[in-house]
């Protein structure tokens, strides 16, 4: 992120994270806070919004509370994820984002997880937007997923990847990739504008490459 910071020239959405992490440092010479997803979603949310965060740690539970403490918006509980999706979907609200943000240990098993979740999501709310994060250490691990996703039952996929070395080593974190269910009207064209300039400003040497592709467009 000390990277983005130093950037002359961003595009416009990166600049308003990037704003966004800097107000949380006001003042100050160096980078003290770096938030996270749900602190950043508490600068952009409106009154009338409502998030529900779920950790199944203790302590990065605590944490969470923490951070959002006093903000009347937010209920955090200290259980899996997984399982609240299955507890709260559908939500109150008739639009909404889901983000899956998962742990990947054990990268494969973690894959086999999420689609179980989001089968059953697709059931209970086939017009949500799903956000899920994952990591690129080697590509034969998440081609499965891709392939689950083509014939998940969801109308709309969208992929964006940005890798920062070759997706061949399992030792190493090569990149990151999301797979957008639903995604926005134009979020397309938003990545085409994003991906290029974060891959020339993150990148580590050569091998650095940024994807969009379409898994399902109906």
């Amino acid at each position: 992120v000390q990277r983005l910071l130093a950037a002359t020239r961003l595009p416009s959405l990166l600049h308003v994270y990037v704003n966004l992490v800097r107000s949380l440092n006001a003042g100050r010479d160096e980078l003290i806070e770096y938030p996270g997803s749900p602190l950043i979603a508490s600068l952009i949310m409106r009154e009338e919004d409502r998030g529900i965060v779920c950790e199944v740690q203790a302590e990065e539970c605590a944490g969470l509370r923490a951070a959002l403490s006093g903000d009347a918006r937010f209920a955090i509980h200290e259980r899996d994820g997984y399982a609240a999706m299955n507890a709260l979907l559908p939500p109150a609200q008739r639009r909404g984002l889901v983000l899956i943000d998962p742990p990947f240990e054990a990268q494969d098993g973690e894959f086999r997880i999420i689609e179980n979740a989001l089968a059953d999501a697709a059931r209970r709310w086939p017009s949500g937007i799903y956000a899920v994060w994952y990591p690129i250490k080697l590509r034969q691990q998440v081609q499965p997923f891709h392939r689950w996703l083509g014939k998940s039952g969801f109308g709309k996929i969208l992929v964006a990847e940005l890798l920062l070395h070759p997706d061949n080593s399992a030792l190493r974190l090569n990149g990151c990739g999301m797979a957008i269910i639903n995604p926005p009207w134009k979020f397309e064209r938003q990545l085409q504008e994003l991906l290029p300039a974060l891959q020339n400003l993150l990148s580590q040497g050569r091998y650095g490459l940024h994807r969009i592709e379409w898994l399902l467009r109906d």
